[in-house]
């Protein structure tokens, strides 16, 4: 399997996982997909499924990576990565949640980073390599911990100076060893074009190797089909339906573009609805036809606050036009008044805890009214003071988050300068 940039329209220049998972953007600024995409046999989808999440994984890794990732040779190891539960939960009145947030970071970015970890540190044949990724809120966590003493790699975090929780900064910031966390003076978008600019400085990737492992990285990408597939044989079992609507709560959109790719590999779904809080650019063009990024603004639902998502190319890339994309998808947004509401309706109602980001798909089932299921992104400790501000109740925290409470915290402040940033990975 050889992977293309999103804007190499002629396929001109073809790469190995190796090579595209080590360079992450594509040298023309592109995303890579694959050259093709394999299609799943769903009656072994669907055994698989009733089996456990890791084998799943390692039989779709196989139809992805099995040239060059042994999906035998993988298997004990995601048996180790995919240890925890993955459940499909009702919140009222037949509408599901499929939860993404027992892993070790209490995020959905534990399946993709963790998955990046295991793989890469197989791929990059010793190389000393510098994994240098933004982060929005969840992401940096479960990066951090997905690469935690992996040999020959370091990790460098960016984020937002003030903008994500305190647990989640404290995820990041607690490990040590070859992680190092970065406090931007900025928001995330600041973060994310560094990291951009870092991998278009040719003159810096000459003296390090650099990847990165936010969403753009196919390594952290393709993983997340994974769990569409888990949670349609889970919606099945629960509800007998075989078409769902699935809504993702979206901010760079890798999610989302997962749940597309995995359509594209045979998973049947009746629409997809890309819910966003009041970063609604996406929504926007779906409404409008007019796709224009703009600074994003800070909301409750923090991870999403994202205002020029790297992942849209992919998405246009595989709908195959703006338009087609249009006709694919159907947009919903919220304030955080909303977010609000939907939180304590959940906890009130049908004492059911919900972060912010899952409130966001929460809301917008509730508009829907269409069967199916939303992703649940984060554990609602991982935002408790909003939590315990609407509904009045102190979320208990898992042990995961209880643990981080006594551990010494390290973190360096950077302005948003592409000269310090890389100042600061010279040093490592």
């Amino acid at each position: 399997m050889n992977y293309y940039s999103t804007r190499d329209l002629t396929r001109a220049h073809g790469y190995s996982l190796r090579e595209a998972a080590m360079m992450g953007l594509a040298p023309d600024g592109g995303l890579f997909v694959p050259e093709r995409i394999p299609q799943v046999d769903m009656t072994e989808v669907e055994r698989l499924g009733a089996e456990s999440y890791a084998a799943l994984a390692g039989y779709l890794t196989g139809l992805f990576f099995g040239e060059e990732l042994d999906p035998r040779e993988l298997q004990p190891a995601l048996d180790a990565l995919y240890d925890f539960p993955v459940p499909l939960r009702m919140t009222g009145r037949g509408r599901y949640a499929l939860e993404l947030f027992h892993g070790p970071t209490c995020a959905f970015k534990d399946f993709g980073a963790g998955f990046m970890g295991l793989a890469l540190g197989r791929l990059s044949g010793g190389t000393r390599l510098t994994i240098l990724t933004a982060t929005s809120g969840d992401t940096g966590s479960a990066v951090a911990h997905g690469f935690y003493g992996v040999p020959n790699i370091d990790v460098v975090v960016l984020y937002p100076e003030h903008r994500i929780s305190r647990l989640q900064e404290r995820q990041m910031t607690t490990l040590g060893g070859n992680i190092h966390a970065v406090r931007v003076a900025g928001s995330f978008d600041d973060c994310q074009r560094l990291v951009k600019e870092a991998f278009f400085d040719e003159a810096f990737r000459r003296r390090r190797a650099v990847t990165s492992a936010n969403s753009i990285n196919l390594l952290r990408w393709i993983p997340q089909t994974f769990y569409y597939f888990w949670g349609y044989c889970a919606w099945r079992r629960a509800t007998g339906g075989d078409l769902p609507e699935i809504i993702v709560p979206s901010g760079n959109y890798g999610n989302l573009s997962a749940g597309m790719l995995a359509r594209r590999m045979g998973l049947p779904v009746r629409r997809f609805v890309a819910a966003s809080n009041a970063n609604d650019v996406v929504p926007a063009f779906l409404r409008t036809g007019i796709y224009r990024p703009r600074p994003s603004v800070r909301t409750l639902a923090s991870a999403m606050d994202v205002g020029a998502p790297s992942n849209f190319e992919r998405m246009v890339w595989m709908s195959g036009s703006e338009s087609a994309l249009r006709d694919e998808l159907d947009g919903f947004c919220c304030d955080d008044a909303q977010i609000r509401r939907s939180i304590d309706e959940l906890y009130e109602r049908f004492g059911y805890r919900s972060d912010p980001h899952s409130a966001v798909g929460y809301a917008a089932a509730v508009a829907r009214h269409s069967p199916g299921f939303y992703l649940s992104t984060a554990h609602p400790a991982k935002f408790g003071e909003v939590l315990e501000s609407v509904t009045g109740s102190r979320v208990p925290l898992p042990a995961q988050l209880s643990a981080l409470a006594d551990r010494p915290s390290h973190s360096c402040r950077l302005e948003p300068d592409l000269r310090a940033l890389e100042a600061f990975i010279d040093s490592l």
